[in-house]
């Protein structure tokens, strides 16, 4: 009877050693991506997509050294072309827009085999306008709107669209001295922010990008026509002047923009979190004690950002779920081994 029994036992226990090993016999897809930063972003879209019968694993493009980025990541160092069970994940930048101009970019929008982020970079999905209230909210464990942050970033990007095709211009000709994305991005950056009063702040803006583009449209008048022809191309690339924020570099939106909004902000959420605890505390201890709690459960806004996920109903995030289940049907035909990879 007890050998009966520990039979058993052994038996559930090797069944269940057994169903924690992955499961071999799925194909696996490897996918590369430029650096550290991408890797939880497009493990976390692709393990959508994984299947009993294949899997993604997200990995940095090479085994041999520490070289990273988008042409690392299209190429690796591996001598196997993408395609199959090889595949690049990579930042849009600019050459989405740039629609064939260079190499780089007709790689990007023609292979199927190259997932792009449409949105420049993947801070700009991290600072996605409908979802930094509640990064706020994690930031402060506060829930009170200060700022209708759809309807801010909905006018910054009607306010900086007008040169942000200019600058996208300029990248098309290659010609980058007049107005670089350095010149860009000092233009369009954000001023100090008042929670009372931010229209002050878009104000400013307005005004430097105004003087800009005036600039620019004495300087380049040749320019007016392909201009006006960019605008509705990028509409149909999904670039429209209320959402242009998404498509400028993610780095600089994030630092020089969304924190420069965000940061005021959560301060004055954590001031009047503080002020209720004061109120409401009984004695100086608990007061003290309730505060100290309420410091240590506190995250910072950068770190909240950092792993925000609440962009997935925007356009550019649907657009790349498209070309994964595109990707999909060309893999269910594809009959090549599959590519092992490192690791």
């Amino acid at each position: 009877m007890a050998k009966r029994l520990t039979d058993s036992i052994n038996s559930l226990y090797i069944g269940a050693a057994n169903s924690l090993r992955p499961k071999s016999a799925r194909k696996r897809i490897v996918a590369y991506v430029e650096s550290y930063d991408d890797v939880s972003f497009w493990s976390h879209l692709l393990s959508q997509y994984n299947t009993e019968r294949y899997y993604f694993q997200v990995m940095l493009p090479s085994n041999t050294s520490l070289a990273k980025g988008k042409k690392v990541a299209m190429m690796n160092d591996l001598g196997q072309g993408l395609g199959c069970h090889m595949i690049a994940c990579v930042d849009s930048d600019y050459d989405y827009l740039l629609q064939g101009v260079t190499g780089t970019s007709r790689r990007i929008i023609q292979s199927p085999y190259v997932l792009h982020t449409y949105a420049y970079a993947i801070e700009n999905f991290q600072c996605y306008a409908e979802s930094l209230h509640g990064v706020c909210v994690q930031s402060t464990l506060n829930d009170r709107s200060l700022i209708d942050f759809a309807a801010f970033f909905r006018l910054y990007s009607q306010i900086i669209y007008p040169l942000f095709l200019w600058n996208v211009w300029f990248y098309r000709k290659r010609d980058l001295s007049p107005f670089s994305m350095q010149d860009f991005c000092r233009v369009v950056r954000l001023d100090p922010v008042s929670v009372t009063h931010p229209e002050e702040a878009l104000e400013q803006l307005r005004l430097r990008v105004e003087k800009k583009r005036a600039w620019l449209a004495r300087r380049y008048p040749h320019a007016t026509a392909d201009l006006e022809a960019m605008q509705p191309e990028f509409e149909e690339l999904g670039v429209t002047p209320d959402n242009a924020y998404l498509f400028i570099q993610g780095h600089h939106l994030k630092e020089n923009v969304v924190l420069k909004l965000l940061t005021p902000v959560c301060v004055r959420l954590r001031r009047e979190r503080e002020a209720e605890i004061r109120h409401l505390a009984c004695h100086e201890q608990q007061y003290r004690n309730e505060l100290t709690a309420y410091h240590h459960s506190l995250q910072s806004i950068e770190s909240v950002l950092r792993k925000n996920t609440e962009y997935e109903d925007s356009p550019c995030y649907k657009r790349i779920q498209h070309d994964v289940e595109h990707l999909l049907t060309l893999l269910k035909d594809c009959n090549c081994p599959d590519s092992g990879g490192k690791g």
